[in-house]
C-alpha cells in the first residue's frame, strides 16, 4: 500500500472529454495526486495533461483494480468512464450493462474495502426518461433505455453501500455535455460533435425526426470545477445534483448555430427518419447553486466558438462505428450502416 503523504484521486474515463477536464481541475488542489485510467475505447491519452500516472485498462477488471487500490489506497473515487451512447443503449444491452453497472459496481467493492472517503459519479439526466421538463431531483426517475436504467442502478446501489458501509458519495447528473476533447469520431452520440465532423467533411448535418426536440447543451468547462472540488463540500455529501445548462433550444436551431460557429453558415441539413428519444429533456439546477454557488453559464454560442476552433485545430478521425451489435431489430437505418463499416474494419 502506498505510504505517499498526498493523497491519491482515481479518475475513471479519464481520457475521455469530461475525463479531462476533471483531471485539470484535479491538478490545481495541491494535496491530491491524480491516477488515470482508461481503457481507450472512446477517449484518446494525448487529451491528458502531463504530470499523472496513466494506466490503459478497464474498470471490468477486478484484479486489475485490485492491484490498483492496493498500490495508491485511494481516497477520493471520480468515476466517469461510461459508455454514454443512450439511444444506441438498447442495441448494445449485454455491454451497455457490463460496462456501465457492472464495472461501476466493481468499483464502488474496491472503494469500500479502501474506506475511501468520497465516491464521485457522474450520472446523467437519462435516469429521468420522459417526465415532464424541467427535471428535478425531487422527481421520480422513469428511465426509457438501457443506458438510463444502468446509471440509476448505479445511483441506488451507491445510496445502499453508504448506508451499509459508510462509503460517502456525491452524484451528477449532467447532460448533453459539450466542448475541447469531444470525441468527434463517434458517430452514435454527442449532436455537436456529430455536427461539427459532418461540416469538416463537406456532408450533411443529420437530424433524426423533425428537429424540434430540445435539449439543453452544457459546455464542459462550466461544469468540470463543481465535479472535482465536490468531495471537499460538506453539503454535497450523499447528495444527488443535476448539473448543466438552464437555456434549451431545438436541434434545427442548434444546427444553425454550430453551421454558423465553424464559419459554414447555411449549411445543409439532411432529416432522418425519427428515433425512438425524449422529445424534450432540460433540467433544474437551482439545487445545484444553493451548494457550489452560481456555477459558470458559459452561453451556447461562445462554448461553440471555443469548440469549433479546437475541431478545425485537430487530426481527424475515421468513425467508429460499434462492431459488437447485439440487436438490431428497429435499429435506425443510418446506424447499421456504421456497423456494417465497423464489422468491415474490425
Amino acid at each position: 500500500m502506498s505510504t505517499d503523504r498526498k493523497r491519491y484521486a482515481l479518475v475513471t474515463g479519464a481520457a475521455g472529454f469530461v475525463g479531462a477536464h476533471v483531471v485539470r481541475e484535479l491538478q490545481n488542489l495541491n494535496d491530491v495526486s491524480v491516477v488515470a485510467l482508461d481503457d481507450l475505447t472512446g477517449g484518446y491519452q494525448e487529451n491528458l495533461p502531463g504530470g499523472i500516472d496513466f494506466v490503459k485498462g478497464s474498470i471490468t477488471d477486478t484484479a486489475l483494480l485490485a492491484r490498483l487500490f492496493q498500490k495508491y489506497n485511494f481516497r477520493f473515487i471520480y468515476h466517469l468512464a461510461a459508455y454514454a451512447a443512450e439511444g444506441l443503449s438498447h442495441f448494445i444491452r449485454r455491454f451497455n450493462y457490463t460496462n456501465n453497472l457492472i464495472g461501476s459496481i466493481n468499483l464502488i467493492n474496491e472503494a469500500v474495502k479502501a474506506e475511501s472517503e468520497c465516491f464521485v459519479f457522474t450520472s446523467s439526466i437519462a435516469v429521468y426518461g420522459a417526465i415532464e421538463p424541467p427535471m428535478a431531483e425531487h422527481k421520480t426517475p422513469h428511465p426509457e433505455d438501457p443506458y438510463g436504467i444502468s446509471k440509476l442502478a448505479v445511483e441506488m446501489d451507491l445510496r445502499c453501500a453508504h448506508e451499509m458501509f459508510g462509503l460517502n458519495f456525491v452524484t451528477f447528473r449532467p447532460h448533453n455535455v459539450y466542448g475541447e476533447y469531444q470525441n468527434l469520431a463517434d458517430p452514435y452520440r454527442n449532436v455537436i460533435g456529430i455536427f461539427m465532423k459532418q461540416i469538416l467533411e463537406d456532408r450533411p448535418m443529420t437530424i433524426f425526426g423533425d428537429g424540434t426536440q430540445q435539449r439543453a447543451f452544457s459546455y464542459v468547462g462550466d461544469i468540470a470545477p463543481a465535479i472535482a472540488s465536490s468531495p471537499f463540500v460538506r453539503a454535497a455529501q450523499n447528495e444527488v445534483f443535476n448539473i448543466g445548462a438552464d437555456q434549451p433550444y431545438a436541434i434545427n436551431d442548434l444546427a444553425v448555430r454550430v453551421a454558423e460557429a465553424m464559419g459554414k453558415p447555411g449549411h445543409p441539413v439532411e432529416h432522418l427518419t425519427p428515433r425512438n428519444e425524449v422529445l424534450h429533456a432540460f433540467s433544474d439546477h437551482s439545487k445545484a447553486r444553493s451548494v457550489f454557488g452560481s456555477e459558470r453559464q458559459t452561453s451556447l454560442d461562445q462554448g461553440l466558438a471555443r469548440m469549433a476552433r479546437w475541431a478545425r485545430s485537430v487530426r481527424m478521425r475515421p468513425l467508429e462505428g460499434f462492431a459488437d451489435i447485439e440487436v438490431t431489430k428497429n435499429m435506425p437505418p443510418s446506424w447499421l450502416k456504421y456497423k456494417a463499416q465497423a464489422s468491415y474494419l474490425s
